[in-house]
């Protein structure tokens, strides 16, 4: 009975594997790498982006993170950290930055010494953020030099090219999500100022400003002047955290205690303030 059933069914043979090349998986399937294509996988694109520069601050070479959400729904990332390297890769005899922005699990997380520690290592943050925005500009300083270069959908529109001098040291990446992916743009802006809180109690010693400049509406009705905007700095990271978490809750003891420490090349920090909201009954 099984026979005759498996017979009368399609044929399967290597002719129905589909291989799908670069970041095409990306945009096929982008749940697989961004959870879902509602609010939350639209604000995982920012988090990846803001994680690479949380990246460089944790490695110490970075301590400012600024993230602007523009009028049109573009969302602008920029640190002050090493910058993205553009010097052509070994392996794929492409820029670095090309790489980085077009290949899945490349960047400087996996292994040598770019990276002591990392908020995250699974390597596939900005090249499904390109894959999946209509637009996307790197903008690189380092080295004396200002580098660009521009994507669409993933692919690359060009080189990239050295526009000038700079003095400055850090990237700006500025990237407009897909609607043919996401449908709409629509930031939670509160959701988002959290995640952003979180991040600099977990990277103390870093600005990470926030502005607001899509067009808000007032309790009238009509638009607001000014764009919200919020800056956060801890310079006690997790100690700051702990005192947050306990505001109203009668700490027992005026300050957290806070230890850190590394062992075989592993960062281990923790903080612990106790208060009376739990009580033996």
């Amino acid at each position: 009975m099984v026979r005759k059933q498996i017979e009368n069914m399609p044929q399967y043979t290597a002719s129905d594997i589909q291989v799908l090349e670069g970041l095409e998986a990306v945009r096929r399937r982008p749940g697989m790498y961004i959870g879902s294509t509602d609010h939350r996988g639209l604000h995982h694109l920012i988090y990846e982006i803001v994680d690479n520069g949380v990246d460089e601050a944790m490695a110490g070479t970075c301590d400012r993170i600024s993230i602007v959400l523009k009028e049109d729904g573009t969302v602008r990332v920029e640190d002050n950290g090493r910058g993205i390297p553009t010097d052509i890769h070994a392996t794929t005899g492409r820029s670095a930055l090309e790489t980085i922005m077009t290949t899945l699990h490349a960047g400087g997380k996996f292994g040598g010494g770019a990276y002591k520690v990392s908020g995250g290592l699974h390597g596939v943050g900005a090249s499904v953020v390109n894959a999946l925005s209509e637009e996307m500009r790197v903008e690189v300083h380092r080295d004396g030099h200002m580098s660009v270069q521009d994507f669409g959908r993933g692919k690359p529109q060009g080189d990239v090219e050295t526009v000038g001098d700079s003095d400055k040291h850090g990237t700006i990446i500025s990237f407009l999500p897909d609607t043919k992916i996401f449908g709409s743009i629509e930031y939670n802006y509160e959701e988002l100022t959290q995640r952003f809180r979180e991040m600099a109690y977990l990277t103390r010693r870093t600005w990470i400003s926030f502005r607001d400049e899509r067009g808000m509406e007032s309790s009238n009705g009509a638009a607001a002047s000014e764009p919200h905007e919020r800056s956060y700095y801890f310079d006690s990271g997790i100690e700051a955290y702990v005192r947050h978490l306990n505001r109203g809750r009668n700490p027992l003891h005026p300050d957290p205690i806070h230890v850190s420490e590394e062992r075989d090349g592993t960062l281990i920090e923790a903080a612990l303030q106790y208060n009376s909201s739990f009580q033996d009954t």
